[in-house]
C-alpha cells in the first residue's frame, strides 16, 4: 500500500514526504487500534500473537547470515552475493569474501534490532498497534529513507522517524549484547568509544557493542548502489571471518530470545496496571 501511494504523493519536498510518512503510519496505528478491539481475552492473544509473528524478522535473519556463511565456507562467493540483498542494500558485485562477511555481520547486528527488539519493544509498550505501526515506519525507511536524488527530501520524514522509533530499542540491543554477546568488558568499551562516530544514532550503537562482544573491527569503505561512504571503524580486533559470522548469528538469536522475554514482562506489567 505504501508503494501505491508513494506515486501519487510523490513531490521533492520534506511536506510531501511528511503527508506520505503520516499517512502510511497513522494507518497501520489505526487498523492496529480497530483490531485490538476484539470482545475476549483468548482473541485479544490470538490477534497479538499473529502480529507479533508477522511483524518480526529475527528467524530470517539467523538464517540468512548462517547461509552466508555456509556458501562462503564451500567457497561459493556467487551464492554468498545472491544472499546478500536479502540482509542490506550493499552491491553485491562489488563485494569480495571478506566485504560480503563484514557487510553480513554489520547487517546482522543493526537487523537484530530493527528486526526484533524494536518490534518487540513497541508492541510490549504499545500492543498490536505498535507493532503494525513500528514495522510501517521501518519499512518505509527501507523504501524511501535514501539519500539520493528521488529521495533526499521526500525520505527526510521517513528517515528521521525511524531513528526516533529506534532510540530506546537500539539501546535495548547494545544492553543485551553487553550482557549476553560475550567479551563483556569489549562490547561496552566500543560502546563508548566508537559508537557516537557512526553517522547513524542507532546502528552505531548496535555495531559497535556486536563488534566488541566478537573482538572484531567492523566499518571501513562502504559501497551502496548510490554512492560510497567510509565508515568509521567500529570496535578493536581484525576483520571478522566467517567464524565471527556464525557467532553474531548466535548472538543475536540470545539478544532476540532476551528482548522476547523483556516484551512480555513489561506488556504483563502494563497490563496489570491497567487492569487496576
Amino acid at each position: 500500500m505504501a508503494g501505491a501511494l508513494e506515486g501519487p504523493l510523490h513531490r521533492d519536498s520534506r511536506p510531501a514526504g511528511v503527508a506520505f510518512a503520516g499517512l502510511c503510519v497513522g494507518a497501520a496505528w489505526s487498523v492496529g487500534a480497530l483490531a485490538a478491539r476484539v470482545p475476549t481475552a483468548p482473541a485479544v492473544a490470538v490477534l497479538t500473537g499473529v502480529t507479533t509473528w508477522s511483524v518480526l524478522g529475527g528467524t530470517s535473519l539467523a538464517r540468512i547470515g548462517a547461509a552466508m556463511a555456509d556458501a562462503l565456507d564451500d567457497d561459493d562467493i556467487e551464492a554468498a552475493r545472491a544472499l546478500v540483498p536479502s540482509l542490506c542494500g550493499r552491491d553485491p558485485q562489488a563485494l569480495d569474501a571478506d566485504g560480503i562477511v563484514r557487510a553480513a555481520l554489520e547487517s546482522l547486528a543493526e537487523n537484530t534490532s530493527d528486526a526484533t527488539v524494536a518490534p518487540l519493544f513497541w508492541g510490549g509498550v504499545a500492543g498490536v498497534p505498535g507493532l503494525l505501526a513500528y514495522r510501517t515506519v521501518n519499512t518505509l525507511d527501507a523504501m524511501v529513507g535514501y539519500r539520493n536524488d528521488r529521495y533526499r527530501r521526500f525520505g527526510w520524514a521517513a528517515a528521521r522517524l525511524d531513528d526516533v522509533a529506534n532510540l530506546i530499542p537500539a539501546r535495548l540491543t547494545g544492553l543485551l549484547v553487553v550482557l549476553l554477546g560475550g567479551d563483556r568488558g569489549q562490547a561496552m568499551a566500543a560502546w563508548r568509544r566508537d559508537a557516537h562516530r557512526h553517522p547513524s544514532p542507532n546502528a552505531g550503537v548496535v555495531e559497535a557493542t556486536f563488534a566488541g562482544a566478537l573482538g572484531v573491527t567492523l566499518g571501513g569503505r562502504t559501497e551502496y548502489p548510490h554512492g560510497v561512504e567510509d565508515r568509521p571503524l567500529l570496535g578493536a580486533g581484525p576483520a571478522p571471518t566467517t567464524g565471527d559470522l556464525r557467532a553474531a548469528v548466535t548472538v543475536s538469536r540470545w539478544v532476540q530470545t532476551g528482548a522476547a522475554l523483556m516484551a512480555a514482562a513489561v506488556a504483563a506489567g502494563l497490563s496489570r496496571r491497567s487492569a487496576r
